[in-house]
């Protein structure tokens, strides 16, 4: 890698450069999945089935316990209410996967142009924050599309105020629903990374954090509850890894004030 410093017209040019490779790793990436819709729909739509693999695995756990637990059938209808409908959602869902699907290539490429005007010791944090980042935003991308999904979608699509009032529920309202869990869950779950930033400005120590427990857990019971179907399993299932991270983040944060 070139160290030497860039002149501004240079800066302008390598950004240049970084946008269009990028913008034709998402194209390609993006043909290749509209391409092959039937597995992809396929992924996409099975949260929406009452033999989903999560409610098959809670039954296997709560039989292994002893109990003759299963879920009550439900079947829920797709709809398309505009005639272009099912051709943009796939067209802008395939925009939005290969995205996701890009996301390490598109991280490599920003880690690369910003890398020359880090300091080395940042340089050093910046590679283990990008990893952990990463990480973190797939952790909660899986829950959100096998547990917090599935469930609001269950709870959502077969709620009725009356028996005469059958629930069908539009496939871009489906997607749309989907894509906007699935950033929240990817968001919320950077709670570590947002603590080590403010740790490394000195704005927390894990002495603040660690005499607020209380209320984080009230704070986090509340976010959950939000951005969660209104029934207690499903809020309990986001909090507790949501305090988990919690407490990971005072351990990072007395890691780093003890530095």
């Amino acid at each position: 890698m070139n160290d030497e410093p860039l002149t501004f017209g240079g800066h302008l040019e390598a950004l240049r450069r970084m946008l269009f490779r990028i913008l034709g790793v998402v194209a390609i990436v993006s043909l290749f999945i509209f391409l092959i819709k039937e597995i992809v729909w396929d992924i996409l739509l099975a949260p929406s089935e009452c033999d989903f693999v999560t409610y098959r695995a809670i039954e296997r756990l709560m039989q292994d316990f002893g109990f003759n637990f299963h879920f009550d059938k439900y079947e829920v209808q797709l709809i398309a209410t505009d005639l272009s409908s099912q051709f943009m959602t796939h067209i802008t869902t395939s925009i939005y996967l290969s995205l996701l699907v890009a996301s390490p290539y598109i991280l490599y490429e920003l880690f690369r142009f910003t890398l020359p005007a880090l300091y080395d010791n940042e340089r050093k944090y910046s590679v283990y924050v990008v990893i952990i980042t990463y990480t973190l935003f797939i952790v909660g991308v899986l829950m959100s599309y096998f547990i917090i999904f599935p469930i609001s979608f269950r709870f959502l699509g077969t709620y009725s105020v009356a028996e005469k009032v059958n629930s069908m529920i539009t496939l871009s309202s489906y997607i749309s629903t989907y894509i906007s869990l699935t950033l929240v869950m990817g968001v919320v779950f950077q709670l570590p990374v947002i603590i080590f930033i403010l740790a490394k400005m000195r704005i927390v120590d894990f002495q603040i954090l660690s005499r607020y427990r209380k209320y984080a857990l009230f704070t986090i019971t509340a976010i959950s509850a939000i951005i969660t179907p209104p029934d207690i399993m499903t809020c309990i299932l986001v909090t507790v890894p949501l305090y988990f991270l919690y407490e990971c983040s005072i351990w990072i944060a007395k890691k780093v004030n003890v530095m």
